[in-house]
């Protein structure tokens, strides 16, 4: 325990989780500070440019083996599955409709992919090495939650899984870049990376700061107007899940066989919650679902929770049971 209550500390004080801090205090204090949304943007699509491209790279250094194959299965059978344990447990201890049970699920079998680079980013800090397609895995987990949420409600005749819809998720923006990068720094390989190594290397951290103080304002302005939302059972669950989700991560990743750093970033992948992509897919597939719930659950209760105190367990339980 002393452990997780260091490493949390030494979290807590990086400048990724001080930004955000500082974005949730500005909005609470109804601060007039704001990212542009056109900037916001850019920012987004930075960081999912550089995550794809250093990934691939990765890949193609290391080169594919069973061990990759296997831990993308293990991405999408956890994406899939992880949506009807939130959806049974919300429905526990909550008194959420099964249309909005079921649409905050979904945001609990995908992922965030800044969550995903925080986590990246502490164990750059302690030193410990993590599989390089470990982001292929990221990318493999967004849609699955979203055809399992649509399965949690089709008995009531609710919800639209059609083909538009299917290639609204399969076509959805965050996914082809980062797909598409990983891809494209997998065939350039380190030669590819030399060119482009001043954009995407040494830059990252700052933009990323950035990029949390801009989700920090967001996540703050969505306190303020879901605070209807966060009744105990809601709460609970959004600080329970994600523990849940790392606690399967794990098991997959001993079963698989993954470093101490593969480990706490399939932890981490299954511990956190979409504030991206599966929104989008809900207000077109369940518009019916308030966004409200979902939204305020995502980005004002896990979110915040993974990024301080979180990580630091995940890795400090991963290093208990991996011993290294």
């Amino acid at each position: 325990m002393q452990d997780v209550l260091s490493l949390a500390a030494q979290n807590l004080l990086s400048p990724i989780v001080l930004f955000f801090v500082l974005g949730v205090g500005a909005a609470l204090a109804r601060s007039d500070l704001t990212i542009p949304e056109a900037v916001a943007k850019g920012i987004s699509l930075y960081l999912l440019f550089a995550i794809g491209f250093k990934g691939g790279v990765a890949v193609s250094n290391n080169g594919i083996d069973l061990t990759l194959g296997m831990t993308l299965m293990a991405g999408v059978i956890l994406s899939f599955v992880l949506p009807f344990i939130a959806f049974g447990l919300l429905r526990w201890i909550s008194q959420l409709s099964r249309t909005d049970a079921a649409a905050v699920a979904g945001h609990y079998g995908s992922i965030s992919i800044v969550t995903f680079v925080a986590a990246t980013s502490v164990l750059q800090s302690s030193g410990i090495v993590a599989e390089g397609y470990m982001v292929a895995v990221a990318a493999a987990m967004e849609a699955p939650a979203i055809f399992s949420a649509l399965l949690l409600v089709s008995s009531g005749g609710k919800g639209r899984m059609d083909g538009a819809l299917i290639r609204e998720i399969l076509l959805n923006g965050s996914i082809v870049l980062l797909v598409g990068s990983f891809f494209i720094g997998w065939i350039t390989g380190a030669e590819g990376m030399a060119k482009i190594e001043a954009l995407i290397v040494s830059p990252f951290q700052g933009v990323l700061c950035l990029f949390l103080l801009d989700m920090g304002l967001v996540a703050g302005r969505g306190l303020k107007q879901g605070r209807a939302v966060l009744r105990p059972g809601p709460l609970v669950f959004g600080m329970l899940m994600p523990v849940i989700g790392s606690c399967l991560g794990l098991a997959f990743a001993l079963i698989i066989g993954l470093s101490l750093g593969g480990a706490v970033l399939l932890m981490v992948l299954a511990a956190s919650a979409s504030y991206i992509a599966v929104p989008a897919a809900m207000r077109v597939a369940l518009p019916e679902a308030n966004p409200s719930v979902y939204l305020t659950l995502s980005l004002g209760v896990t979110f915040p929770f993974n990024l301080t105190l979180g990580i630091p367990l995940y890795l400090a339980m991963a290093s208990a049971v991996h011993g290294g």
